[in-house]
């Protein structure tokens, strides 16, 4: 888990396994409630060998609010070419964090906090 403890980064996440199936975990590390928590839909690379448009993407659904230091589980779902695909096709797997390797992609971020005002933070995640 990355460990983040200021206001511009207040989020860390990490990835779960429950029943043999991965979940991602984001933790408020503030000591505010932080609002309208959503992650942007990771677009996520061709695995074939030409290459070519991504066929698979993750939507994550939005959070109404995460309390002081709560860690929260992100519902989600794999799409694979425009269409929901059932748990077995799950692609979350790929956004885990493998020491040495290189991040190809980014959790986008964003949240309201107490003012109203809309903050955003990236975090790096897969391999």
């Amino acid at each position: 888990m990355a460990t983040i403890n200021t206001p511009e980064k207040p989020f860390a996440c990490e990835f779960q396994e429950v029943d043999a199936k991965v979940e991602l975990a984001l933790l408020n590390s503030t000591d505010q409630a932080l609002n309208c928590v959503e992650i942007l839909t990771v677009f996520l690379k061709d695995e074939t060998k030409e290459g070519g448009p991504s066929r698979a993407h993750i939507k994550f659904e939005t959070l109404k609010s995460i309390r002081p230091h709560e860690k929260s589980v992100f519902p989600h779902r794999t799409w694979v070419n425009g269409k929901p695909v059932d748990s077995g096709m799950d692609q979350l797997a790929r956004l885990k964090v493998i020491a040495g390797v290189k991040s190809p992609y980014v959790l986008d971020i964003s949240w309201q906090d107490n003012e109203g005002k809309t903050r955003f933070q990236r975090i790096p995640v897969g391999h």
